[in-house]
């Protein structure tokens, strides 16, 4: 069945279901971020935390999440269903957000990160492989870049909330925290009762041993090589908290910390949708290979010793290259990967990027602490090089 190009940004090939999936995303999102923006700050300025501590609960958080990402992708595989997979992983989600405002130490905030992106894992994967499995061939782009441009609404709006209540609350973090928890739960609430997985087709075989030999062979040699890309992309794409402490130490008011998140995000949500439709008439690459580009001026942009306005520039181009790769990314697994087996697929995925993002942020936060912001992002930007580099081999060799 063929996309009609006449609809703006392919919106009228987008099923009710993969915009549901959006919302869901992004009322999780404005929660996540509303704690997130803060919790940085939260850990070094209340609790006493390093950097260093910082970057490796942040590693530990997401490694987490896309370990379980193979799991739960694989028993989505097997099962043959994926929303309701979906659906615990949002809700396990939720009900760890309280545990946030009324943590004492670094060891809760530890645990619940931990539980919440053990929720972020079992939901990934299973969602991923559904938007895949409800969406036509021809407009994968456009409605994997939806859905990450309303996840990304959510990034913006939850650090604008954040800042708004903070300036209400006197600066009460654990009261901001406690406010977050209601858009999480109006999340599970549109997966639950809005989302609607299609019939498994006949001709699909069951998948009795996702990670069998047999099975993983299957996956083709295209997939592979979207997935070491990946891997060496994410090694420069460190933890966004490290964008947050560059602001405070360029000058930024602490309540303004924050903004840091939203101008990311603006950016990010603006050209993510644009990019994955745009990708979708044969341009995923070339896409690829500019939103590799940006990052390394990003990174150069945030390893100088310039003023707010420098490192804000350099957050808009890190947004812009997140617009153009992430969901361009998961079209691509969704491109390369057999139907019966895009949930096994996707969990490989995040897990390689999850492995690499734990190296990345604990290498960041080590090189925060021995030679300051610059070697963090000059460091990234080496990374970056290193994958624009291979890209043209791997654009050949997955041809």
């Amino acid at each position: 069945m063929p996309v009609s190009p006449a609809s703006p940004l392919h919106w009228r090939n987008i099923p009710r279901s993969v915009w549901l999936l959006g919302l869901v995303s992004m009322f999780m999102d404005l929660s996540s971020e509303m704690i997130h923006a803060l919790l940085p700050l939260y850990l070094v300025t209340v609790l006493g935390a390093s950097t260093l501590t910082v970057g490796v609960i942040e590693g530990i958080a997401e490694a987490t999440a896309s370990i379980v990402k193979i799991f739960s992708g694989a028993l989505s595989d097997y099962l043959g269903h994926r929303k309701w997979l979906a659906a615990f992983g949002y809700g396990l989600a939720a009900v760890t957000k309280p545990v946030f405002p009324l943590a004492t130490g670094i060891g809760t905030i530890i645990a619940a990160r931990f539980i919440d992106r053990v929720g972020k894992g079992i939901r990934g994967a299973p969602r991923d492989a559904l938007i895949a499995d409800l969406t036509l061939p021809g407009a994968r782009g456009s409605a994997f870049g939806l859905r990450q441009s309303l996840d990304t609404i959510g990034a913006v709006l939850g650090p604008l909330a954040a800042m708004a209540f903070m300036a209400l609350l006197a600066d009460n973090f654990r009261y901001v925290f406690w406010i977050a928890v209601v858009p999480a739960f109006i999340s599970v609430a549109v997966i639950v009762f809005g989302v609607r997985e299609p019939e498994r087709p006949a001709r699909l075989r069951t998948v009795k041993s996702p990670f069998s030999r047999v099975e993983l062979a299957r996956l083709p040699p295209a997939f592979w090589i979207v997935v070491a890309v990946a891997a060496v992309f994410t090694l420069a794409r460190f933890s966004e908290a490290f964008l947050l402490l560059r602001a405070q130490a360029a000058g930024l008011p602490l309540a303004l910390v924050p903004s840091v998140m939203v101008v990311m995000n603006v950016v990010y949500a603006l050209s993510a949708w644009p990019a994955g439709t745009l990708s979708d008439r044969g341009g995923r690459y070339r896409l690829l290979t500019a939103g590799f580009a940006l990052l390394i001026v990003a990174d150069v942009l945030l390893a100088l010793n310039g003023s707010v306005a420098v490192v804000m520039l350099g957050v808009a181009l890190w947004g812009l290259h997140m617009g153009l790769t992430q969901g361009l990314l998961s079209a691509m697994v969704a491109d390369t990967a057999p139907a019966e087996l895009r949930g096994t697929a996707f969990g490989v995925f995040n897990l390689v990027s999850g492995i690499a993002l734990l190296v990345a942020s604990i290498v960041a936060g080590a090189l925060w602490e021995l030679v300051g912001p610059e070697g963090t992002f000059l460091a990234g930007a080496a990374f970056t090089a290193a994958a624009l580099v291979v890209l043209p081999w791997a654009r050949r060799r997955a041809a």
